[in-house]
């Protein structure tokens, strides 16, 4: 499974970016689908996820009631909604997927990752 991330930039704070990971080479549809973001000098840490059907969703507390993740499997496409961003939300966000189709905040669960898309929010 290939992913790839976009929608990255630069925003002000309070401001909307979304995100999209597309991917090709599996069966997308039975895939779980995870977002991860690692600002410089810290570690990747857990941002939202969403199952095989879309029907469940996690997220971290930091981004819980501003960030949406969502999925169209008719085009093999997750996406991120990120509103009232902040500061703190700069980082290279990261797509993932894993075939458990099951949703996981644990890096360590996804077997397939993307590039990467650099958010960068100022104040």
């Amino acid at each position: 499974v290939q992913l790839q991330a976009s929608g990255g930039g630069l925003v002000q704070a309070g401001g909307s970016l979304r995100l999209s990971c597309a991917a090709s080479g599996g069966t997308f549809s039975s895939y779980a689908m995870g977002w991860f973001r690692q600002a410089p000098g810290k570690e990747r840490e857990f941002v939202a996820a969403i199952d095989w059907s879309g029907g469940s969703t996690y997220y971290a507390d930091s981004v819980k009631g501003r960030f949406t993740i969502s999925r169209d499997n008719a085009k093999n496409t997750v996406y991120l909604q990120m509103n009232s961003l902040k500061p703190e939300d700069s980082a290279v966000y990261y797509c993932a997927a894993t075939a458990t189709g099951y949703v996981s905040i644990r890096a360590t669960s996804y077997e397939y990752w993307g590039q990467g898309t650099q958010v960068t929010v100022s104040s």
